[in-house]
C-alpha cells in the first residue's frame, strides 16, 4: 500500500511539472521562434446602402464589391499591422437611400459593432454623417463623386471615386456638337442629382446652350415617367440631361424613345451605359448620341481582367465601376493601415491613404487610383465614352 502512494504521489509530480513547463514555454513555440504575428481579431467596416427600393440593385452591387474584397484579403491569411494578424467582416445595415436613415445606422454601426469605418454610396448618407463622425471617431469611406464631400473639411472622410465636375465640359462639347444647344434637364431626385444640376448648367450656358425644361424625378416614388418626359419633349430639346441608378435611368431613356425622341442623352456618373443597355435588351441602339463615364468592361488597368473574370465565376453578368471601387478602396484601405501600424488609429490611417494607394498591388489595381488627396479624395484617370452607330466608343482609343 505504502509503495502504490509513492508511485501515485511520483505520477502526480511528473504531471504537475510537464503543466508547469508547458504553461512556461510559450516563448518557445513554433510561431515564436519564427517569428510570425499573434491573433488581432477581426475588423468590422460598416456599411449602409440602399438594399432595398429603387436604388437597390445599385446598393447590392457596391456591397458585392465590398464583401468579394472582404472575401479575397481573409483567403490570402487577411493583414498584418504592427505585428498582429488581422481578418475583416462587413456588417451591413439597408438605409433605403435615406440620408436619415444612413445616420442612424451609422450611430448603430458604431455603438454596436464598434466599426471605425463605414461605407455609404450615395452624397445624402455622407453628408448626413458628416455632422457627428468625427466627433465618434470614424472614418466614411464615402462612395459618390460629388466633390462637395470633400470640400467640407472633414478630416476623416474619403471620396472614393473621381469627381464628376471634370465631365461637365467633354460631356458639354461633345452633345452641343452633335445634337444642339437646347437640353432638359431630368436628373435624379437626390442631393447628387441636384448638385450635378447646379454645376452642369453654367457650363452649358456659357457655351451659348439653353436650358429649356428643368424637373427631377424621385426614383424612390416614381415608377412611370411618361407624364414628365413629355413635359419635357414639348420644349423640344436637342439633348436631354439624365441620372441616377442605372435601372430607372435606362427606363427614362426607353420612355423618351418611345415618344419620339431622336436626340442624346447627357448621363451623369452614377449611371452606367452597359448597365443600361443590359435593361434595354442588351444593346445600345436606344441610347444612341449617349454620352458618360466608360463602363469598367472597357477599361484596360493592370487588374480588371482578373477582376472582372472572378466576378463573373459567381455573378450572371459584367461587374459595375461601383463594385471595383468598392473592391479596391478596401484594399487601399488595408495598405494603409498597414503603413499607420494600427488598424484602429483614424488619424493616422486618414494620414497614411496616399501610401495606402500607393502600395496597392499590380493585381489588386482594378482601377489605378494615382493618388489620395489632403482632403481624402481618390484620384483617377478621365474616363469618357459615347454612343456611336450603336457601338460604344472610348475616348482616347
Amino acid at each position: 500500500m505504502h509503495s502504490l502512494k509513492k508511485i501515485l504521489f511520483g505520477g502526480l509530480l511528473l504531471l504537475l511539472i510537464f503543466i508547469v513547463s508547458a504553461c512556461g514555454n510559450d516563448d518557445a513555440s513554433p510561431e515564436a521562434e519564427s517569428g510570425s504575428s499573434g491573433s488581432g481579431g477581426e475588423i468590422t467596416i460598416g456599411y449602409s446602402g440602399p438594399l432595398s427600393g429603387p436604388a437597390a440593385t445599385y446598393g447590392e452591387e457596391t456591397l458585392k464589391g465590398l464583401e468579394m474584397a472582404v472575401e479575397d484579403i481573409n483567403e490570402e491569411g487577411g493583414i498584418e499591422v504592427d505585428g498582429q494578424n488581422y481578418t475583416f467582416a462587413v456588417s451591413t445595415l439597408d438605409d433605403k437611400y435615406l440620408p436619415n436613415e444612413t445616420a442612424a445606422n451609422a450611430k448603430r454601426l458604431v455603438q454596436e459593432e464598434d466599426a471605425k469605418f463605414i461605407y455609404s454610396p450615395h452624397s445624402g448618407g455622407i453628408y448626413a454623417m458628416q455632422v457627428f463622425n468625427e466627433m465618434e471617431d470614424f472614418v466614411i469611406m464615402g462612395y459618390t463623386s460629388e466633390p462637395g464631400v470633400t470640400a467640407q473639411g472633414n478630416s476623416l472622410n474619403v471620396r472614393i471615386p473621381p469627381r464628376y465636375d471634370q465631365y461637365l465640359e467633354p460631356f458639354t462639347e461633345y452633345e452641343m456638337e452633335r445634337f444642339g444647344e437646347k437640353i432638359a434637364f431630368l436628373p435624379t431626385a437626390s442631393q447628387y442629382g441636384k448638385d450635378w444640376s447646379e454645376m452642369l448648367q453654367p457650363v452649358w450656358e456659357e457655351k451659348g446652350g439653353e436650358v429649356v425644361f428643368n424637373e427631377s424625378i424621385d426614383f424612390s416614388k416614381d415608377t412611370d415617367f411618361q407624364t414628365i418626359v413629355a413635359n419635357a419633349l414639348e420644349q423640344n430639346p436637342d439633348v436631354m440631361f439624365i441620372g441616377g441608378p442605372s435601372e430607372p435611368t435606362a427606363l427614362v431613356a426607353k420612355q423618351a424613345r418611345d415618344l419620339g425622341f431622336e436626340g442624346g442623352f447627357l448621363i451623369m456618373d452614377q449611371a452606367k451605359l452597359d448597365e443600361m443597355a443590359a435593361v434595354l435588351g442588351g444593346d445600345y441602339s436606344l441610347l444612341e448620341g449617349a454620352i458618360s463615364t466608360t463602363p469598367l468592361v472597357n477599361s484596360e488597368f493592370p487588374g480588371t481582367a482578373e477582376y472582372v473574370e472572378k466576378y463573373k465565376e459567381n455573378n450572371d453578368r459584367d461587374p459595375s465601376a461601383e463594385s471595383a471601387f468598392h473592391y479596391v478602396s478596401l484594399y487601399v484601405l488595408a495598405e494603409a493601415m498597414k503603413a499607420a501600424g494600427s488598424v484602429d488609429d483614424t488619424k493616422a490611417i486618414m494620414a497614411a491613404m496616399d501610401e495606402g494607394a500607393k502600395n496597392l498591388p499590380e493585381d489588386k489595381q482594378v482601377y489605378v487610383i494615382p493618388e489620395v488627396g489632403e482632403d481624402g479624395g481618390f484620384g483617377s484617370m478621365l474616363r469618357v465614352s459615347y454612343i456611336e452607330d450603336g457601338e460604344l466608343v472610348v475616348v482616347g482609343e
